[in-house]
């Protein structure tokens, strides 16, 4: 009899052990999975029970937080049917009640947003310093409960609505945590544009940049200009033609295609999006990506052609406001001003990207300015334009954001830059002591594929995957201190060439939305890929019950080799974003089936082969094979010296990528590139070099 009662004192033993340990360094227990990853979590024993008699008190006197406590108030009741009482806080009662209070001793070094979270048997009490961190709180408080929480009818049967019993202290890392949505070249209409904005207060982010104007279509209602929305919101329809082979308007068709925003929509929307506390930014494109305007206001280019609004693709796009036009200024300026009326927003977006001069290198009015301004070249003359446009801004009470771009020829004295061509703008603003927004394409630009473009919607290209979301690290390392201080965060963008429908548009933002939100929001050292997905799963049953169209994760295996020094052999590595898959593999260069061997640990390889891969899931193969050759060369297992660093565009295994073994494929995005361009330019010192 002694040694079964040992057995099961050591069982006991092991689980305490691993349950102190999970306490002590923060780890979530098994019943809690929020989204981003709260900075400290205690748990203990024992639930908070949801019921008919649950009362919520909201702290007095203070509008906005019973306005969130009315929030759970009616998410409690539409999925569990039970109906708390709300009202104010005079005092505490002894059991069942659901407390928002302000300005807690316990919060004063949480900041805005940050908030501290305490469950026990018999109360629930969200603390913070300022109204934000009570939102954030609630939103931790649904992630807390069952998943059915988030359903949007009653859930029956009936289910146990507890709260495992927490301490949790919580602020985010950045201020500026955001996702982006281009409605220009697809337009979605206002209820998808609340839903989205649903969605990024639920993964704790603050801001919506809203891209409303671009050459497609022009979405925001201008009284003072009203062609802007009779004429430049509409284009012909060639939807049914690929984005790239479309043809322009001909003479006698007519502009159906589009849509826009009225004053009292984005009213509606912006106001929505405070009750939320996501900022809406509004990005309005300046002095390229205008062509739409001219199909209205042609006398604003440097030719005065009138257009059409182009149905896809648009390049060569050459078409630019006239920088030597001082009614381009006017007319600037009367559209910001209805803009500013209209968003609250602190900042507001100018866009600067990708603008063609060859018309300003030929047009007599601008090359007029360059000598009147004592300016250089056409460089500058964006830089001048740029430059009038953030004194406008700035004398209203607004800042200015720009892409990057609007580095040339001298950056604006005030503004904000969103580095989106790489890390490389950002660290040069942020050396220049200037506020800088990272949405590298390469890791937050959504629009990308994440998966294998076989098994996935039509995507404009690359391969940005959950997996490599989540690895994103918005400051980089070549910023000093000072220099990091000016990172803001970061943000998602979503620009809709390929992406028609809201359904199309909610699979590529979430779940890397969901990714990102966590990058900007937890502690860098408390990110854990493994840990994240295993928290995603219930994610996705939120998604379900929010009836939100997700992507489950790309099907693509990662493969990469590892040399034993000791041994002298060449191991293959399976890596995968499916939450615990079964993956068969051959590596004979056959198609592995149901009979080939499941991964279990590091594959042995002592020849060159083809190594195949798949996951399975009910015999059945999901997504299609992965295949690599593996080349065992000489250079195997050798030390590569980099005397140049390679770009963090293309990063491929890091250092052993060029002596990994894997021979890559003719798709430089397949994960086995490394882009040593920087090492190239200096070698060959080429004038207009572009990177392999």
């Amino acid at each position: 009899m002694k040694k079964p009662f040992l057995q099961l004192l050591l069982i006991m033993i092991v689980m305490l052990t691993g349950w102190s340990c999970r306490q002590k360094h923060g780890l979530e227990s098994p019943d809690i999975s929020i989204i981003p990853k709260p900075m400290s979590i205690e748990t203990s024993e024992g639930v908070f029970t949801l019921n008919d008699s649950t009362v919520i008190l909201a702290e007095p006197g203070n509008e906005e937080v019973s306005q969130i406590a009315g929030m759970a108030q009616l998410i409690i009741q539409t999925s569990t049917g039970f109906n708390p009482v709300l009202r104010n806080m005079i005092s505490i009662p002894a059991t069942n009640a659901i407390v928002f209070r302000l300005n807690h001793p316990s919060v004063n070094t949480l900041g805005k947003e940050g908030y501290a979270l305490a469950v026990d048997e018999n109360h629930i009490e969200v603390t913070a310093d300022d109204p934000a961190g009570i939102f954030y709180g609630m939103q931790s408080i649904l992630q807390l409960l069952p998943c059915q929480i988030y359903s949007k009818e009653l859930v029956t049967p009936a289910i146990s609505w507890t709260v495992p019993c927490v301490k949790i202290t919580d602020k985010p890392r950045y201020a500026w945590r955001g996702m982006h949505l281009d409605v220009s070249r697809h337009f979605f209409p206002k209820e998808f544009i609340k839903k989205y904005i649903d969605l990024i207060a639920m993964h704790k982010m603050n801001v919506f940049h809203w891209h409303l104007t671009d050459d497609n279509g022009w979405r925001i209602e201008i009284k003072k200009y009203p062609k802007l929305t009779d004429i430049s919101a509409w284009r012909v329809d060639r939807e049914d033609k690929p984005w790239n082979e479309r043809e322009l308007q001909k003479e006698g068709e007519e502009a159906t295609y589009g849509g826009f925003y009225t004053q009292d929509d984005i009213k509606e929307i912006v106001d929505y999006a405070k009750k939320r506390y996501v900022t809406v930014v509004p990005e309005i494109e300046m002095p390229g990506h205008t062509s739409e305007v001219f199909a209205a206001y042609p006398e604003l280019s440097c030719r005065g052609e009138k257009l059409t609004v182009f149905p896809g693709s648009y390049w060569p796009n050459i078409d630019i406001f006239c920088a030597g036009n001082e009614q381009v200024f006017t007319f600037l300026e009367d559209v910001l001003t209805e803009v500013f009326a209209l968003f609250p927003s602190e900042y507001i977006h100018i866009g600067g990207d990708e603008a063609d001069k060859t018309l300003w290198k030929v047009c007599p009015k601008c090359q007029k300015r360059i000598r009147e301004e004592g300016l250089k070249d056409e460089k500058e003359l964006q830089s001048y334009f740029i430059k009038r446009i953030e004194a406008f801004i700035n004398a209203k009470g607004k800042k200015m954001i720009g892409w990057d771009e609007i580095l040339e020829g001298g950056l604006a004295p005030e503004a904000t830059v969103m580095s989106w061509r790489g890390f490389e703008g950002g660290i040069e603003a942020a050396k220049m002591q200037h506020d800088v927004i990272m949405c590298p394409v390469s890791y937050c630009y959504f629009d990308y594929y994440q998966g294998d473009p076989e098994t996935q919607p039509k995507a404009i290209g690359g391969n940005t995957t959950l997996k490599k979301v989540y690895s994103f690290e918005p400051t980089p390392p070549e910023l000093n201190g000072e220099e990091a201080a000016h990172v803001l965060g970061a943000q998602g963008n979503v620009w809709t060439e390929y992406i028609v429908t809201p359904e199309h548009a909610e699979y590529m933002a979430v779940p890397r939305m969901t990714a990102l939100a966590e990058v900007v929001w937890s502690d860098k050292a408390s990110r854990n890929w493994d840990d994240f997905n295993e928290r995603l799963q219930q994610q996705f049953i939120r998604f379900n019950m929010l009836n939100v169209n997700y992507c489950r994760g790309s099907f693509k295996i990662g493969m990469k080799t590892r040399f034993d020094t000791l041994k002298s052999s060449m191991h293959i590595l399976f890596e995968s974003e499916i939450y615990k898959p079964v993956i068969r593999y051959t590596i004979n260069g056959k198609d592995p089936d149901l009979k080939s061997k499941i991964y279990g640990e590091p594959v042995n390889v002592i020849a060159n082969t083809t190594v195949k891969a798949g996951i399975f899931q009910n015999d059945t193969l999901l997504g299609g094979l992965s295949e690599k050759t593996l080349v065992l060369h000489e250079g195997i297992g050798k030390k590569v010296i980099y005397t140049e660093p390679y770009s963090h565009k293309y990063p491929g295994d890091g250092d052993r990528t060029l002596f990994d073994g894997i021979r890559g494929s003719d798709y430089f995005n397949d994960g086995c590139w490394l882009d040593l361009s920087s090492c190239l330019r200096r070698v060959f010192k080429f004038n207009e070099w572009k990177s392999v």
